[in-house]
This record gives C-alpha cells, sequence and structure tokens, in this order.
C-alpha cells in the first residue's frame, strides 16, 4: 500500500470464463428502453464526443455520456426506480408483461386497483430522488431515507416531488437496514439498488432499468459511425450501475473487449476492497466512508452485481477526491470547440483518472497497466450534474481539494 492518503491503487482483474448475465443481454435492454420511450419527459441524454480535450490529454477519442439530462433530474438513477416500480405494480395486481407502459400504471384505473402504494428506500441523493419521483408520476407514496451529512439540496429535491425524506444519523448501509426494517413494520414495498441474500428481484429490475443508458450509448456510438470504445470508466457505490452497464457490454459481441475499470473513493472502496482479498467474496468496508463522492459512499456491495464486477472487470482503481475535483473542473471548462460539462462528484471521477493518467511521469506505470496510450478510445459516463450545487461551485469557482501533487505521490499496483 502506498504510505499518503493521496496514493492511487489499482489491481487488474485476472480474466475468467463464467457465463454472461442473461438478465442483461440486449434482448432485455430493448424491452427496457421500449418502457422508458412511455415515460412522457423520455429523451436520450447525448452522447458527447469531445475532440479538443482528447488531443490536449493524448488519447484518441474520449466520450461522454451526459446523463445530467435525463428526464429532468440531474442524474440517470430515475432510470432503474421507473422500470423497478412499474414491474413491482405489475407484480401486485397480476398484470401481463404487455401492462408495462408507464402511462397505462399512472392511470386512474390502475390507481384504483391497487390503493395507495407506499414505495420506501435508502440513498445517498440520486436514487432516492429518482423513486421519490418516479412515485409521484405514478400517483403512489415513497418515504427515503438519508445518510448523516446529506447535503440540503439533495433532501430538498426529494421533498419537492412531494415525498418524505428522513435524515438519519447512520451511515449508507446502516440507513439501507432501517429502509429494510420500516419496510417490513409498516408494510411498505422496498425499491433498494443494492442486494443481499434474500432480497435480489427488486435489485435485478432497477439494475435492468440502468441497461437504457448503456443501450443508447451502443446506438449512438453506431448512429455517428464512432469508433468504439476501448476503455470504459465506470464509478461504483454498492455496484449496480457498473454492473448493469458492464452486464450489457459483454453480451454485445462489439462491445466485449472493452476494458471496464471500476473506480471508487478510498473510504468508500468496497468493491476494489473485496477484488483484493482474492477469495472471490463480497467484503465490507466500514467507517464513516467519507467523500466528496457521495453517490459512492457506500461500503456493502450488492451481491448480483459483485459477482458480474469480480467475473467481467478488467480494473479495479482506489483513489482520492482530488481526481473526481480535478474531473469537475476539466469538464466544465471545454477545450477548444468542445462543449462544457456539469460533471458532479460521481460523475467525473474517471476524467480526473484519465487526464492524470496520461500527463503525470510519476504515474506512467499507471497508464501502462491500464493500457491507455494515444489509440485509446475512452468512455466516461457523466451519471450526474450538480446535484450538490454549494460543492459544485466550492470545487469547479473556488478550487477546493487543490492539487497534492506537491506532495510525493505514491501509487500500489497489484
Amino acid at each position: 500500500m502506498g504510505s499518503s492518503i493521496y496514493d492511487l491503487k489499482v489491481m487488474i482483474n485476472p480474466a475468467k470464463s463464467t457465463p454472461k448475465p442473461s438478465f442483461l443481454s440486449r434482448q432485455e435492454a430493448e424491452k427496457v428502453l421500449l418502457f422508458h420511450q412511455t415515460v412522457h419527459s423520455y429523451q436520450p441524454t447525448p452522447l458527447l464526443n469531445l475532440y479538443k480535450l482528447a488531443e490536449k490529454i493524448g488519447v484518441e477519442c474520449i466520450y461522454v455520456k451526459d446523463e445530467s439530462h435525463r428526464f429532468g433530474l440531474n442524474a440517470f438513477k430515475a432510470l432503474g426506480g421507473t422500470y423497478a416500480m412499474a414491474k413491482m405494480i405489475c407484480k401486485i395486481l397480476k398484470l401481463p408483461e404487455e401492462c408495462l407502459d408507464f402511462n397505462y400504471l399512472s392511470s386512474q384505473e390502475i390507481r384504483k386497483k391497487s390503493g395507495q402504494l407506499t414505495f420506501v428506500t435508502a440513498t445517498d441523493g440520486n436514487h432516492g430522488r429518482g423513486v421519490a419521483w418516479s412515485a409521484a408520476m405514478l400517483g403512489q407514496k415513497a418515504v427515503v431515507y438519508l445518510p448523516k451529512g446529506t447535503a440540503k439540496s439533495r433532501v430538498d429535491a426529494i421533498l419537492e416531488t412531494g415525498s418524505q425524506a428522513v435524515v438519519t444519523d447512520l451511515n449508507y448501509d446502516q440507513t439501507v437496514r432501517l429502509a429494510m426494517q420500516q419496510a417490513k413494520e409498516n408494510r411498505w414495498y422496498l425499491v433498494q439498488d443494492s442486494s443481499w441474500v434474500g432480497y435480489t428481484e427488486v435489485p435485478s429490475w432497477v439494475m435492468q432499468g440502468y441497461l437504457t443508458m448503456v443501450y443508447e450509448t451502443i446506438n449512438q456510438l453506431k448512429d455517428n459511425n464512432w469508433p468504439w470504445p476501448t476503455h470504459v470508466f465506470l464509478q461504483a457505490g454498492v455496484g449496480s450501475m457498473p454492473a448493469a452497464v458492464l452486464g450489457l457490454l459483454v453480451n454485445y459481441p462489439e462491445t466485449e473487449a472493452i476494458k471496464s475499470i471500476i473506480v471508487e473513493p478510498h473510504k468508500a472502496a468496497c468493491i476494489y476492497y473485496s477484488a483484493s482479498r482474492k477469495d472471490g467474496k463480497r467484503h465490507v468496508v466500514t467507517g464513516d466512508l467519507q467523500t466528496i463522492m457521495a453517490g459512492l459512499a457506500c461500503g456493502e456491495p450488492s451481491l448480483i452485481a459483485w459477482d458480474i464486477l469480480r467475473d467481467f472487470s478488467f480494473a479495479f482503481v482506489s483513489l482520492e477526491d482530488y481526481f473526481s475535483a480535478r474531473g469537475m473542473r476539466i469538464l466544465a471548462h471545454s477545450a477548444g470547440g468542445d462543449p462544457g460539462i456539469i460533471a458532479g462528484e460521481s460523475g467525473a471521477v474517471g476524467a480526473g483518472l484519465l487526464s492524470l493518467a496520461m500527463e503525470k511521469p510519476e504515474l506512467a506505470p499507471v497508464k501502462k497497466a491500464l493500457g491507455f496510450d494515444q489509440e485509446s478510445k475512452v468512455l466516461i459516463l457523466n451519471t450526474e450534474g450538480d446535484t450538490d450545487p454549494g460543492n459544485y461551485k466550492d470545487v469547479v469557482w473556488d478550487g477546493k481539494y487543490p492539487s497534492p501533487f506537491n506532495r510525493e505521490l505514491t501509487y500500489h499496483l497489484d
């Protein structure tokens, strides 16, 4: 391990031969997209090709899928919430698959059949807002629990939907357990994006909901006749988003060979930690999980997500917050004719890591291990915009989290 808080930890994952996840297939992605197209505010989010930034950093292409435009919610998370809640309503009412239509499920006819349902979840912010928004659109109720230290702006965004938001004095993983307990005691319906033994069906629907983001990306690459990426950065909290993306990619012949780099903050690097134990099992990171990447502040990997990440990821990376802050500033200030992108803390971390791996001589071994060179074509998923406007301003305007590289930089390659 490195001796400084500014160290960078990289683990290259040995290739494995395991069955591909069938519930994240192309056929499932097509079904999910058809469902999302029934949401009245649905529009594909943009895929941007940052030519000038790629030239400046020294790679061939940088693509950014900008989820800050998703449903007007500034983040991708509602993709999972809408789909899972729709599937739950269909199951509760024993409706056939052809009824999986958001407009129909939000109709007066369905509300009369279902009565008032209450959905409950725990969240670092974006998932909870997605569940709250979906519940409101469906004419149902939502109760959202948030961990201690949650930014007021994230709480307010949930309250604006008409849902109940409760900030606890617990960390994220403890808050998940609280939501699970409340669901049992109140006979509410738990919509969690993590999974554990005995709770896998709903999280699998949440993951399927995320397929729309990557399925759109694949179609946009084809439509623009842009080269396929060689690398994709996938930031991980409990692991559901990166596992969903990776699950679809490995089910596509064209995209199966893309090198997926799983990125986490040091203090909440449960995926990296699990991989580093090399026993194939998931392991828990404890403590306050403090990081500016609030959406990644999770200490316990999702059961079904971990299996996919363990078997199909190319590399696992744990890093400190400066990488995210640098990525936010890079994407905000366009290079040449590239558009500027408002990327939140969790959405920008890949851009920060790529820029430093290509720029810093002391990170040359990291650059080599991850396979970056002038022919690399890198996909970045900007999973959120400025969902914490105060912190975004602190980082981008006021330069919070200045460069640590006036100190000795250390890294660890495994």
